[in-house]
């Protein structure tokens, strides 16, 4: 694991809450960030936080989620996801995240995610699959 992925680290990221990111069926006038769009954004920043301190030929596969959807997100409006890490454990690695929007907290929990090679798991996902159509 590279010397820089250490607890303590942070980032940042703003997500504008388009059409995309809502629910659509309580009707137009409750579409708010639903809650699957929030974790993929999560997800994504806790990544993109890893890929800047692992190698080249790394990436991570999240591994669980613990997450409170605590507040709604209207269309149209911002949340900020920061993500930060608590703990690292080898290729293991946890995070905490909070998810505010202009008026309050929206989101909070845990994230894990697991630094792999993405050549050992391409072989690994090819020998799945050659299992699954034998």
């Amino acid at each position: 694991m590279s010397e820089t992925l250490k607890t303590g680290l942070s980032a940042t990221r703003h997500v504008d809450v388009d059409r995309a990111r809502t629910i659509s069926f309580m009707g137009e006038d409750c579409r708010v960030y639903s809650t699957p769009n929030l974790l993929y954004d999560i997800e994504m920043a806790c990544r993109d936080l890893l890929l800047a301190h692992i190698e080249p030929g790394k990436d991570s596969v999240g591994t669980r989620v613990e997450l409170d959807h605590v507040g709604a997100t209207l269309l149209g409006m911002w949340v900020d996801i920061t993500v930060t890490i608590s703990d690292v454990n080898g290729p293991a690695v946890t995070f905490d995240f909070t998810a505010r929007d202009a008026i309050e907290e929206v989101a909070r929990g845990k994230h894990s995610r697991f630094v792999v090679g993405l050549e050992k798991t391409a072989q690994r996902l090819k020998a799945k699959q050659a299992k699954a159509a034998g």
